[in-house]
Order: structure tokens, then C-alpha cells, then sequence
């Protein structure tokens, strides 16, 4: 009831109050107000380079300003939080970056249309006919130890594509990268390897052969130009039914995948967990690992086989009875000094299990990408090689600055890695200085020490503290290429900011 008429108020009271109510009216229903977003959305994107349409299916349950839900991709599925504000939103995946959502949009005209890791997707209310297909449960085989394959007896060495050309890569890119990994020096120095990662899928024909896109028109002659090179291929693919890129992967193709690899003559496979989080729980973790290098020694072919499983389930126990060479023991890197001391701190936990053929892996190098100080980098390059990680090179090797190579290339820090002994350095934290010491084949010892801080940091390394066994008979500087002298039982040094100090000693 608007009003009494037959009581003290008057005309003029009663319009101003219809009036009110019709404008509160207008107003909740004005777009601004903002309409809900729950229910169940269908989204698509972009083609891929297989000719498929990337797609996505958005749960979403808002209450107040508040959601929550879950986003299953063609590639993985993520728990997701986050915030309404009106009909724009911002998403959040659960266990990812909580400071930045990885999803933005805006509801508008009974349409999401939100933009995720760069790429535009427009959603609408699902039905049935957009669900994806559901794949029947494949039960992992019994646990057995797969045999060592012999291979990565120091931690594996070469370049990856993802770091700098995502999904950008192509035979063109790759052909011109061995040819730059011949003229700068790189192969020489070690790095052998050059590996695909994620895009170069197509789709599978009648016989479930899967082929490779049109970025890849020959993939045996390109494995074949590599290795005219004096390098080897290295390719990508996930036990799940889709990669992270959302590109056909080997779920329930696995023996058959593993011989094309090995028909293609590829020698290394960085096998990504992706969407087989969709369809097993983590306690699956190894079994469905398992299969992958049953499939892969039944080959014949000597192919290392690099886990990719950002760290989950304790891989560094089990890596080797799958017939893993590495694992990784973190989350993906990016190009900043935070995430670079994040992924090897996490990497630290994990020295006992690191050793010749089996290696912990906290992700590819950085180096060269432009995003970090030259200081940076050096203590980027000392802490892999530190810690007996893989040298997997991420930037454009054709053009590399003289800096980048200094780093890339300095053989003595590279000597430190591929120590045939195969330990793995721990860090000892002093303020803002941090010690990480690994002992060398020839009873000498590698010591780093990581300034942290925001400021210059005076660092002394004491004699008594290496172990050696004896006293100092030669120290010398990794990055300056000379010989230092521990005066009374010490060497000191001042480190600049995120800059590190990195010695070689041997006893007498």
C-alpha cells in the first residue's frame, strides 16, 4: 500500500512516495545494479592451430557479492573464488596466484564474456549439448618399478620454447633455434636438448594416430635437421585427455603416442599433469606416471622422460621407480626474482632425493627474458646450478645480448651443475644472506652465497664451515673467473642486491 488516502497525507506526499518506489524499481533492475551471475555457463574462444574451438564450462554460485564455483577447461579443471561488483567480476583459481585473478569480466545481456591468461571467451547459459564429452575411467595399472633407461646421468641441458614463444612455436622457430644453439656456443657448452613444449598437437584419425598441426607439417624431418645438428628433439604431451593449452593429449593412447615419438625419433618427453586432475585424484599420481614409461621403454627408443607435476604427491620418492630422469618440485616460473626464490626454496626439501639419472626439477631458466637485473640472473643461473637442477634455456637464443651469453655460457658455472658426484646443494639462511653448499666429485666443494636483501650485503665464507677436510689449497670466483685468497681461515666480499658470490674450493 502506497499510501492512506483517507487519512492526514496528502496528494503531493503520496506521488513523492509512488514516485520513490517506481525509481527503486528502475534502479534494481538497471544493469549497474547488477544481475546474477550463478549458474552454469558455456564458453568459447579462439580456434586453436588443430582447427578446434578452445572451450570452457563456468559453475558459478553468487551470494552477495561473493562467488564461488569451478572452471573446467579443455585442458584442466580449477576451483575458483572471487568477487561481483555490479555485473563485473574477477575470478580467482583456488591454490593459484591469490593477488591476481586470472579471470575479468563483465555479465551483459544474459552473456559472460571474460578474458583468461590473454585469451577473449564469450559465455552463455549451458545446456546440455554443450557438455563435454564424458571419457570412461581408465584404472591405473598396479605399481611395478620401470628399469632405468641409463639416461640424464647429469641433469639434462638445452632450451624449451614456452618461456618466451608459448604457443607460438613452430618448425620455423625451432629449425633457427638448433642453428643458434650451434653458432652461439650453446651446444658446445652442453646444451643439447631442444624441446617443443605445448601447440604442436593436431587431432587423431580413424586409428587414433594423433598428428601434429600445420605449425609442424614434418615432424620426422625436423627431428631429423636437429639431430644433423648434434642435438636432440624433445616434445610435450600430458597423461590426461587434453594438454594445458587444451590440445589432444595421451589418455588412453599412451603406447601408441609412445611409439610415434619414438617413430618421429624424438629423444626427450615433458609429460604435463594438466587435465588428468580432471578425471584421477592425486594419490594416482605415480601409476598413471608409470604407464607412460612402461610405454615409453617398450619403444626401444632412449628417451628421457621429464615428469611435470608442479611438485604434488612427493614425487622425488617415486620419480625413479616410473622411470623418470626429473620431476619437477614446484609450480611454473615466471621471469621475476620473486617467483625464481619461491620455486628454489621449494626445491630445497628435496636434495636427498636428487642423484645421477634422476633429477629435481624447479622449472626452466629465465635467463635472457629481460624481466630480471643481470645480478638476478647470475644468481638465477648459481642457484640451478647449486641445487643439480636442469638447464633448460628459455629465451631467444638468436639474439642474445652479450650479458645473457656471459651467463648462459660460463662453463664454470656449468661445471658446477653437471658435477658428475649429482648432489644436490641446501641453503643455510643468515639474514638476509643465504649459504647453499654442494660437494664435488673431486672432494672440493661448490659454495653460494644469495644476497636477499634489498641492500648490499658484506659476505664471508669461512673455511672451517666447507667440510673440506682439510685446509683451503685453491678458491676461486665463478663469475669474476679468478682466483681468491682466504686470509685467516675467511673470504670476504661485499654482494650487491639479489647478486651472488659463487667459489669453487678445493683442500689441500
Amino acid at each position: 500500500m502506497l499510501g492512506d488516502w483517507s487519512g492526514r497525507k496528502t496528494l503531493p506526499a503520496v506521488a513523492a512516495k509512488t514516485a520513490a518506489f517506481f525509481f527503486c524499481l528502475i534502479f534494481l533492475a538497471a544493469p549497474g545494479f547488477g544481475q546474477s551471475l550463478t549458474g552454469r555457463w558455456a564458453a568459447t574462444s579462439r580456434t586453436l592451430d588443430n582447427g578446434e574451438t578452445l572451450k570452457a564450462i563456468l559453475e558459478l554460485t553468487q551470494t552477495g557479492s561473493d562467488l564461488k564455483g569451478k572452471l573446467t577447461g579443455l585442458g584442466f579443471g580449477v576451483d575458483v573464488t572471487g568477487t561481483a561488483t555490479g555485473n563485473h567480476f574477477e575470478l580467482f583459481g583456488v591454490g593459484w596466484d591469490e593477488k591476481k585473478p586470472f579471470m575479468v569480466g563483465d555479465l551483459a545481456n544474459g552473456e559472460l564474456r571474460w578474458q583468461q591468461w590473454g585469451d577473449a571467451y564469450v559465455a552463455k547459459a549451458a545446456t546440455a549439448a554443450d557438455e563435454f564429452p564424458k571419457l570412461p575411467y581408465l584404472e591405473p595399472p598396479p605399481l611395478h618399478k620401470v628399469a632405468y633407461n641409463g639416461l640424464a646421468k647429469t641433469p639434462p641441458m638445452g632450451w624449451n620454447s614456452w618461456n618466451l614463444f608459448q604457443g607460438k612455436v613452430d618448425d620455423q622457430t625451432v629449425r633457427t633455434m638448433a642453428d643458434a644453439m650451434v653458432s652461439s656456443g650453446m651446444r658446445d657448452a652442453g646444451y643439447i636438448y631442444v624441446n617443443i613444449d605445448d601447440t604442436w598437437e593436431g587431432v587423431r584419425d580413424a586409428q587414433g594416430v594423433l598428428q601434429a598441426n600445420h605449425k609442424f607439417p614434418d615432424m620426422k624431418a625436423l627431428a631429423d635437421y636437429v639431430h644433423s645438428k648434434g642435438l636432440k628433439l624433445g616434445i610435450y604431451s600430458s597423461p590426461g585427455p587434453r594438454t594445458c593449452g587444451g590440445y589432444p593429449a595421451s589418455y588412453g593412447h599412451e603406447a601408441q603416442d609412445a611409439k610415434l615419438f619414438a617413430a618421429w625419433g624424438i629423444d626427450y618427453l615433458k609429460y604435463d599433469w594438466c587435465s588428468a586432475g580432471i578425471i584421477y585424484k592425486n594419490d594416482a599420481l605415480q601409476p598413471v606416471y608409470q604407464k607412460m614409461g612402461d610405454a615409453l621403454e617398450e619403444t626401444g627408443r632412449p628417451i628421457v622422460f621429464s615428469l611435470c607435476e608442479y611438485g604434488m604427491g612427493s614425487v622425488e620418492k617415486w620419480g625413479p621407480e616410473v622411470g623418470g630422469n626429473l620431476w619437477r618440485t614446484t609450480g611454473d616460473i615466471n621471469d621475476s626474482w620473486a617467483s625464481m626464490i619461491d620455486n628454489i626454496e621449494k626445491q630445497a626439501p628435496t636434495a636427498p632425493y636428487a642423484g645421477p639419472g634422476h633429477w629435481n626439477d624447479p622449472d626452466m631458466l629465465e635467463i635472457g627474458n629481460g624481466h630480471m637485473s643481470d645480478d638476478e640472473y647470475r644468481s638465477h643461473m648459481s642457484l640451478w646450478a647449486l641445487t643439480a637442477a636442469p638447464l633448460l634455456a628459455g629465451n631467444d637464443i638468436r639474439t642474445m645480448s652479450a650479458a645473457t651469453k656471459s651467463i648462459l655460457l660460463n662453463k664454470e658455472v656449468i661445471a658446477i651443475d653437471q658435477d658428475p658426484l649429482g648432489k644436490q646443494a641446501s641453503p643455510v639462511k643468515s639474514g638476509d644472506l643465504e649459504t647453499w653448499m654442494k660437494p664435488l666429485a673431486d672432494g672440493g666443494v661448490a659454495v653460494g652465497l644469495v644476497n636477499l636483501g634489498s641492500a648490499p650485503a658484506q659476505a664471508t665464507v669461512k673455511a672451517s664451515d666447507l667440510q673440506l677436510g682439510g685446509k683451503v689449497k685453491k678458491a676461486r670466483d665463478l663469475w669474476t673467473h679468478s682466483d681468491v685468497k682466504f686470509e685467516n681461515g675467511a673470504y670476504s666480499v661485499t654482494v650487491p642486491s639479489h647478486g651472488v658470490l659463487l667459489l669453487r674450493v678445493s683442500a689441500k
